[in-house]
């Protein structure tokens, strides 16, 4: 994944502001970037103070999309609060739905059965896959290559189809749950997969053929925005954006959740950490999610796609429960007081496409959480902004932005 130029030091790069000379009548003003403006990507406001056309600080202001998810799930059962991890990185809700399962089913000590790990495995890869066509259409639109939008969100659109086929919707898919998921995979659709992931690689090769050696592309993306390695971990970054800063950090690696061990894929991680090398990491990350979505496809183990002994937190068949009392009951019970969970506290991380979505519970027992946490990466990308965008030019910050790769649902919650 590394790029085959002379490697270049950070020290020897001259900062934006050097670059450029201001003659001395030029003033000072202070601009107000969003919340409503295409580049921000989503209700942010940017504070930039000005010299002439060179940025000498930023600060991101946000809360915009504020809605309390987190009070919102200390009021409501376990299972109730599953549609509103979709809003949080809405544009891979898959991933989110399945963070916020595992970490329920840690608190519960609950293991799910192999096909249900299979199954999200292979859920999460193509949110992955969905999340990033978006992000690097839009970083190219940001860059003035619209043409790439295109040709991502038509493979995107293909994928929506697929979701929806699974989970009866195409945006808000709530489909994971709390020790398995909604339902089990249709007939044929893993094949109809199959046969997308075959003609995806030659579209990703035309997005490369039309971007990676772009004289203007590149011009508009080398040296731009870097994030240097120590700044990369001071700040909390994760993710491709941490990746691209040459941190060897995949949690799907180093700390394996749903038999993802059992994968085999490459992390790919660049060097320099500016907005070209963070380009350059989402497209090979597609190139390792087709990988292993073909694995995941080829070796879906047949068995349940729930826990079976999870009596008191996964809603029996609704075929039992027109039929049998114990069912009824039980769906009753947990329909209307939530899936019981003990006492205690736990803490999960997943490799999401944004980076590392986290979720905090505290439980005192009982259907609802006593407190909620959730540790969404696109906030933590964020917080760089104001190190890295001074000393650029005004035309540079949506490169910058984009190239980040954040969304504000899961940065305001």
């Amino acid at each position: 994944m590394q790029k085959q130029e002379k490697e270049i030091s950070i020290a020897d790069i001259p900062s934006k502001s050097s670059q450029y000379e201001h003659d001395e009548c030029s003033e000072s003003m202070t601009l107000n970037m969003g919340p409503s403006h295409p580049a921000t990507h989503g209700v942010l406001r940017l504070k930039l103070d000005l010299e002439g056309d060179i940025v000498t600080s930023c600060e991101p202001v946000i809360g915009y999309l504020h809605r309390g998810d987190e009070k919102i799930a200390e009021n409501m059962t376990y299972n109730q609060f599953v549609p509103y991890t979709d809003r949080l990185d809405y544009i891979a809700p898959l991933s989110n739905n399945v963070a916020y399962a595992i970490t329920v089913e840690k608190l519960a000590n609950l293991e799910v059965p192999p096909r249900c790990q299979a199954i999200r495995v292979i859920v999460c890869e193509l949110a992955r896959i969905s999340s990033h066509l978006l992000g690097i259409g839009v970083y190219g639109m940001d860059a003035g290559a619209v043409t790439i939008f295109l040709y991502t969100f038509t493979q995107r659109e293909k994928l929506y189809t697929l979701f929806e086929e699974l989970t009866g919707a195409r945006f808000t898919t709530s489909y994971t749950r709390i020790g398995g998921v909604a339902r089990d995979i249709p007939e044929g659709w893993l094949r109809r997969v199959g046969d997308f992931l075959d003609q995806l690689p030659p579209i990703i090769d035309e997005v490369d053929t039309l971007l990676t050696r772009n004289k203007i592309f590149i011009e508009r993306t080398q040296n731009i925005g870097i994030i240097s390695k120590e700044d990369a971990i001071a700040y909390g970054l994760t993710g491709p954006n941490l990746r691209a800063s040459g941190i060897d950090l995949d949690l799907r690696k180093n700390a394996p959740y749903s038999g993802y061990e059992n994968y085999e894929f490459d992390v790919p991680i660049a060097t320099l950490g500016d907005a070209y090398d963070r380009y350059l990491i989402r497209m090979e990350e597609m190139r390792q999610s087709i990988r292993i979505l073909k694995q995941a496809i080829a070796k879906v183990p047949s068995g349940p796609w729930y826990a079976e002994n999870a009596k008191k937190i996964f809603a029996p068949p609704k075929a039992k429960v027109m039929r049998k009392m114990e069912e009824l009951i039980q769906n009753f019970m947990i329909v209307t007081e939530g899936p019981q969970m003990p006492p205690g506290e736990v803490y999960f991380e997943a490799e999401n496409p944004k980076g590392a979505l986290g979720f905090y519970i505290l439980s005192k027992g009982g259907g609802v959480p006593y407190r909620l946490k959730i540790r969404g990466p696109s906030f933590c990308n964020l917080s760089i902004l104001p190190k890295i965008v001074p000393g650029h030019m005004m035309s540079d910050i949506p490169i910058i932005l984009g190239s980040l790769d954040f969304v504000m649902g899961e940065c305001d919650r």
